[in-house]
């Protein structure tokens, strides 16, 4: 009895339909590129120039990460255009905490059935987060794994370089008692906390998707999908005009567990929880859910995306920055003495 032939595609590795998604997306990532990259899509490894001429002591600054749960809402909703950007703001805005410049952006997506198109709407996205970061996506893999991944189901991460002078870094080191906190705004969840989303919306209170909400002005799952901001450029900006002692990245473990890890001993954030408008959807998770206050400041960002710490002298000028550049920003707190933790004032 002749034995029957087996190909990958019977496997299911469709190899030409991952060569069609990388015909698609190659315009996508061509849009980001910067005059540093000196290698073209489709190689082993990507080159980028870093110009010795541009800096004295040059740090390299790297971060990854992912998007985690926030994908179910996409899969829910068909719709996979958006949390790429979610997956670039993730590691450049920890590249910028440190005053680095995101230089460029490598993405990883695995998936269980490959579709050209659903790459593509992935990746539409990440090069949009590039090119509102100002780094170049110059590569990434897309692995097919069937039997890992259901068919409609995916994961993405990425990874992210940039650079800062090494007499120019931001550490937080010089953070001392009387410097203020500010704020910037979120656009809402970000990317962090959706296990605990769907575990009020979904278990809890049986809403859809398409269920329109009065106090978001938009349906559930249009709010849930809000893209992660990117705030490389406002930092990188504000850094040229006022100077920043301290960033903290609001992303897992929100305002409680994120601002210490930038405090030296000695000190702690005061914070005064009524000093910025928080955005609907925080009042909806915690009157929902009944979730503990605390819980809630320690799972989200609570409408506060980034944390910079200045002198006093220097918050009118960072304020003032910021207002240019459109990006909403308040004093929200206040370094007083203590042991490297956060008080939450009313």
């Amino acid at each position: 009895m002749e034995k029957r032939c087996v190909s990958y595609k019977d496997a299911g590795v469709d190899i030409e339909a991952g060569n069609r998604a990388v015909q698609l997306i190659k315009g996508l990532v061509r849009s980001t590129m910067r005059p540093e990259v000196v290698t073209d899509i489709g190689g082993f490894g990507a080159a980028f120039a870093l110009n010795k001429d541009n800096y004295k002591s040059p740090l390299l600054v790297s971060a990854t990460d992912g998007v985690g749960t926030k994908l179910k809402i996409a899969f829910m909703m068909d719709k996979h255009d958006t949390v790429g950007i979610d997956c670039v703001a993730m590691c450049v805005n920890d590249v910028v905490c440190s005053g680095a410049e995101p230089l460029f952006f490598l993405d990883y997506i695995a998936c269980g059935k490959m579709v050209p198109e659903k790459m593509a709407e992935i990746v539409k996205g990440v090069a949009a987060g590039c090119k509102e970061a100002g780094c170049a996506l110059v590569g990434g893999e897309t692995a097919e794994m069937p039997g890992f991944y259901k068919d409609d189901e995916y994961d993405l991460a990425g990874f992210c370089v940039g650079v800062v002078e090494k007499d120019e870094i931001i550490t937080g080191e010089t953070i001392q008692e009387g410097d203020a906190i500010i704020g910037l705004s979120s656009t809402g969840l970000h990317s962090n906390g959706f296990s605990l989303v769907r575990k009020v919306f979904f278990e809890m209170a049986g809403a859809g998707l398409d269920h329109y909400v009065e106090e978001f002005g938009c349906t559930l799952g249009e709010e849930l999908l809000k893209p992660t901001a990117v705030y490389a450029k406002t930092v990188l900006g504000l850094m040229k005009h006022t100077k920043i002692k301290g960033i903290a990245h609001i992303t897992g473990g929100g305002l409680i567990e994120n601002i210490p890890r930038i405090l030296p001993e000695g000190v702690k954030a005061l914070i005064h929880k009524n000093s910025w408008e928080k955005p609907p959807i925080f009042d909806v998770i915690q009157k929902t859910g009944n979730v503990p206050e605390r819980e809630m400041y320690t799972t989200f960002n609570m409408g506060i995306g980034l944390v910079l710490v200045v002198a006093p002298e220097n918050v009118d000028a960072a304020l003032k920055q910021l207002q240019q550049k459109k990006q909403k920003g308040c004093v929200m707190g206040e370094i007083t003495r203590g042991n490297r933790d956060v008080s939450l004032i009313s």
